[in-house]
């Protein structure tokens, strides 16, 4: 019997075949990116025989599918198929070139052996997570590829393109639908519709800071909203106040998407790539937190005129304290200014929502807007 280190390098020697791989109703070609030894093949480059058409990205293969394999030849006039992989190359080799390797602890979870448990165990025990995702494909046509989960020490990079519902089923789902373990997102619309319309799993207990910058412009405008909302690197800038270099990240992130939106399907997924992802929830837990104080200052300032009121030697004991105090009463003329400050420093549009592109900052006064 074969050695495990004889088996894996008979494994890793497999690797970049050409193979075509007969299922029990179709035939398939492609590249062996890995082989497992639970019996399992991620092939990439992979086309149907019959018809020609080509898979995106990886395809995962279990070996219970799998009736007949037979290696093709170079030398045969297969080589044709290898132009299909030359549209993933140029993007492979801009991201190696142009990515930022940033001093960042993430671990990727591709395998649901060894890293998976202990991941999964560790995100149970928080009470806080920040989570993310990247996927491909059109609205209601939309594959999720990427889930990153981020804790105060670690971001987890899990590659749901090849873990498959199995990793949803066996953990992750558990964390999603939690009700005690709070998720912090920016724009949780895709996510919990990719969740949902693959996997029946229902986001819950989240805090959205792409709402939370939205109610904040409301409030701080007086009652104004605005034309768009906000992507996470500009509520980064504007509320963490982090340098450009710290933006960078998200800003390669988002071109590599608009450039290539199968780029999420690239296996092995180059590091550069994988630590963008990871750059893309290591903020959001400190943001919540900013956030949240921001959008109770309004509460905290009307708490501390009650104290300061009682505190007050002119007070009349004998007023009835159901009686909306006066500090209340101030919220109202307080909404005025802002909104009167607002309609200043912002154009209208024809919907009546203020347009942020228009802003003219005030050389005297300082609020959440200024810097939007």
């Amino acid at each position: 019997m074969a050695s495990s280190a004889e088996e894996c390098r008979f494994l890793d020697d497999l690797r970049k075949k050409r193979v075509k791989i007969s299922l029990s109703e179709t035939q398939i070609t492609g590249v062996i990116q890995r082989i497992h030894p639970k019996k399992t093949v991620i092939l990439e480059d992979v086309s149907e025989v019959k018809s020609g058409r080509k898979f995106p990205g990886v395809k995962l293969i279990f070996g219970h599918e799998i009736v007949k394999v037979d290696f093709i030849s170079s030398a045969n006039g297969d080589l044709v198929h290898e132009e299909h992989k030359s549209e993933f190359s140029s993007f492979r080799r801009k991201i190696i070139l142009d990515g930022d390797e940033h001093d960042m602890k993430y671990v990727v979870i591709d395998e649901l052996h060894e890293k998976f448990g202990p991941a999964v165990m560790h995100i149970k025990e928080q009470k806080v997570i920040g989570i993310g995702a990247d996927v491909f494909g059109q609205t209601a046509q939309e594959r999720l590829c990427w889930l990153q989960v981020a804790t105060k020490k670690v971001v987890y990079l899990f590659d749901i393109l090849l873990l498959g519902g199995q990793a949803i089923k066996n953990g992750l789902s558990m964390i999603m639908e939690n009700p005690h373990i709070l998720k912090v997102v920016h724009d949780c619309r895709c996510i919990a519709r990719c969740l949902r319309a693959e996997f029946k799993v229902n986001l819950t207990n989240v805090f959205d800071t792409q709402v939370a910058d939205l109610m904040l412009f409301y409030s701080e405008t007086g009652g104004f909203l605005p034309d768009r909302v906000s992507s996470l690197q500009e509520v980064l800038r504007l509320h963490l106040k982090l340098p450009t270099s710290d933006l960078l990240p998200l800003w390669s992130k988002e071109l590599h998407t608009k450039e290539c939106p199968e780029v999420w399907y690239i296996r092995p997924c180059p590091p550069a790539l994988m630590s963008l992802m990871a750059a893309s929830v290591r903020h959001l837990l400190p943001l919540r937190l900013l956030l949240l104080d921001a959008l109770m200052s309004d509460y905290t300032v009307l708490v501390d005129a009650y104290m300061s009121s009682y505190q007050n030697q002119s007070l009349h004991f004998d007023q009835d304290d159901s009686t909306l105090p006066k500090e209340a009463e101030e919220l109202l003329s307080v909404r005025r200014e802002r909104r009167e400050w607002a309609a200043h420093h912002y154009s209208l549009t024809d919907r009546g929502l203020l347009d942020r592109s228009s802003f003219k900052p005030s050389p005297h006064v300082k609020t959440h807007t200024d810097s939007i």
